[in-house]
């Protein structure tokens, strides 16, 4: 007689639950097979951006084209059956289906042949780049009103003799009917879904750049996407959960790049009690030091009398901002930041002042709301503009919907399929430890520093107003923001405070953590990815947040391969610096390749002449064999959930678990 296996009380409950959903021998059954054909798939294509930084226009194409991606499958298939214009006019419809028809349509004789042809190669590029999913996941992911049609379509192959009739008469209906043109939009998009299988934004998203908005938008509809906050997204999320201080920050920064399109046009919020403020208080005062940044286009728009006043409102919010600091500082001195009180060395009557030993003459000490006896203090009249204005960050529906998100699909770092994903840092010493901070009485470094942060990120947002928590969880996202050596700010000091009023460049050195230098050792890079439970040859450190200076020479790929600085290098007032547009990853089933981008020629024209972001793509790391969904963390919870029902089989055979049938 066979021995059935002991179950702990346990192992029964839970058994007993999972046969809720798998009642029987065959269901279960059905089940294995099908996760375990799962397991053998190729595993999916992963799409690494970082530091968008409001620039949606370039942002929403790469995200079209998916790096390259698209364009390299229509090459795979077509490149010696159509010539390269009508492979560019592809590429450009499928990015952008609705425009680029549009367009098209006045120059095209015979409108219904041209549906006819471009249907039937849009049905063949999407059969190709769905063919690593399983039916079902294909299924779920067509659009309602032509599921089935496309389903029939991509699964009835033209070219058979027996199916030719079957697929050329659906295709003749489609534009019969008049709806070709609805029809090729929902082609596009499934193709642009199955390009890539999973998004990692690795932060910034925010800020420079004029509609981050738009993107958050995007993200919001993407399929499978995580993201890794960057120093810019947690100044937002900061403003959003009532930081007073962070509110000060991103509109500081906002009217200094002459930005505020986002926070007016974007969120919804006023700033007229800070222009207001502005106009009276810093009416007679010296604001040559706080005049905003203007593109080309901002200098034909914006008159004096606008520059003026946008002069004022910077160097307002600015010192509220300074005063706010100091508060934090005064209040954080385990922040170790000290010597960043600044109000208080003002020397007025030399007009100059000591940071660090060094004396620096200021451009401006003509402060009226700056009390030199009590320098961090607030005026009523400032108290009330910064309370009116955060009150306006917290009732913006669309921003806390968007910050909602944040912290949904975010965290400070992520490991994914063997990768560490950060923005910023591991901070260090210049001896090569993890760097130990105090924060609340206890000691951390490496990763246990960075889940506490995690942590103490989430208490600002989701702890009650007026709490103690809430407080200290704003206060740290200052701290993720401008802190010494935060793992997400990864520097010495901000010196906002040095760039608005010295004119020495020297004054405003922002010395990166020893971090930075140090990656370029493999075995620091191990040494990090070990801290994370990370070791192999397909292991790595992926980053954003410094921009890699690619006109100099240096390269994206750091510690002898370990380690890759993806900074996207969007914002074009970082473009002259690196030299290109930055860089995004690419991770399939057989290769990992970094792509570098030029800048982007703007929407419209893309659409127009069917220009792509011109890039270069080298492959750097090659896998042994093909990766299958077996060898991911995905893989991993399948077989996981394999396990447990074959555990399930074990119990029904056992009689320790009944099942059930449906006409029970």
């Amino acid at each position: 007689m066979a021995t059935h296996r002991t179950y702990t009380e346990e192992e029964l409950r839970y058994l007993k639950m999972l046969s809720r959903q798998y009642p029987n021998l065959r269901a279960a059954g059905t089940e294995i097979i099908n996760l375990q054909a799962i397991l053998n798939l190729p595993k999916g294509c992963e799409h690494f951006i970082s530091d968008v930084h409001g620039e949606y226009e370039a942002f929403l194409h790469l995200m079209n084209s998916c790096s390259g991606v698209v364009r390299e499958r229509i090459d795979q298939l077509f490149a010696y059956s159509i010539s390269r214009e009508e492979r560019e006019q592809l590429a450009t419809l499928i990015y952008y289906p609705e425009e680029k028809m549009e367009l098209l349509r006045p120059q095209i004789p015979d409108m219904n042949e041209w549906y006819r042809v471009t249907l039937h190669r849009l049905i063949a590029l999407c059969r190709l780049v769905s063919e690593r999913y399983t039916r079902s996941k294909v299924r779920k992911a067509l659009p309602a009103g032509f599921a089935y049609i496309l389903e029939e379509l991509l699964y009835t192959h033209g070219e058979e003799v027996d199916k030719r009739d079957y697929f050329e008469n659906i295709i003749a209906t489609i534009i019969e009917i008049g709806q070709a043109p609805e029809f090729i939009i929902e082609v596009c998009e499934l193709i642009k879904w199955a390009a890539v299988d999973h998004l990692h934004l690795v932060g910034d998203i925010f800020d420079r750049g004029p509609r981050a908005d738009i993107i958050m938008d995007s993200l919001m509809k993407h399929h499978s996407v995580d993201i890794q906050w960057g120093n810019h997204d947690v100044l937002w999320m900061g403003a959003a959960s009532g930081s007073r201080t962070l509110v000060a920050t991103v509109l500081a920064n906002s009217i200094h790049y002459n930005n505020l399109e986002v926070v007016e046009t974007g969120y919804g919020i006023s700033l007229r009690p800070l222009s207001v403020f502005a106009n009276e208080v810093y009416q007679n005062c010296d604001v040559s030091r706080f005049a905003v940044k203007l593109t080309e286009d901002g200098e034909e728009g914006a008159s004096e009398k606008d520059q003026l006043l946008s002069a004022r409102m910077h160097k307002a919010i600015t010192v509220i901002l300074f005063k706010l600091e100091g508060q934090k500082i005064l209040r954080h001195p385990e922040y170790g930041m000290d010597d960043r009180l600044l109000l208080d060395k003002i020397d007025y009557e030399n007009k100059c002042i000591t940071i660090n030993g060094v004396t620096w003459p200021l451009e401006d000490t003509d402060f009226p709301t700056v009390d030199p006896n009590n320098p961090y203090a607030l005026t009523a009249e400032e108290s009330e503009v910064i309370d009116r204005l955060t009150a306006s960050f917290r009732r913006s529906e669309k921003l806390q919907r968007h910050v909602s998100f944040l912290y949904s699909k975010g965290s400070v770092y992520k490991i994914y399929n063997g990768n560490l994903l950060l923005h910023g840092c591991i901070p260090m010493t210049a001896s090569g430890e993890m760097m130990s901070f105090n924060l609340d009485g206890k000691e951390r470094s490496g990763k246990k520093f960075l889940d506490y942060l995690d942590v103490a990120a989430r208490q600002a947002y989701y702890t009650p107003p007026n709490t103690t928590e809430r407080e200290l969880g704003m206060d740290l996202l200052w701290f993720l923001w401008a802190g010494r050596n935060s793992p997400i700010f990864g520097r010495d000091r901000m010196t906002t405070f040095e760039r608005r009023l010295i004119a020495d460049e020297r004054a405003w050195a922002e010395p990166k953590n020893a971090y930075y230098t140090l990656y370029e050792d493999p075995a620091i890079c191990d040494k990090i990815l070990k801290e994370f439970g990370l070791e192999g040859p397909h292991c790595h450190i992926i980053n954003g947040h410094i921009p890699v200076k690619a006109k100099k020479g240096e390269s994206p790929i750091k510690g002898g391969g370990k380690l890759l600085v993806i900074d996207g290098g969007f914002c074009k007032a970082y473009q002259p610096t690196s030299g290109i547009a930055g860089y995004t990853l690419i991770y399939n089933s057989r290769t990992l390749r970094i792509v570098a981008h030029q800048p982007f020629v703007g929407r419209e024209r893309a659409i127009r002449e069917n220009y792509d972001i011109a890039s270069a793509t080298t492959i750097f790391e090659r896998m042994e064999s093909r990766q299958k969904i077996k060898e991911t963390d995905i893989g991993h919870e399948l077989q996981a959930r394999i396990d447990d029902l074959m555990l399930l089989l074990e119990a029904y055979r056992d009689g320790a678990v009944a099942e059930t049938h449906r006409n029970q």
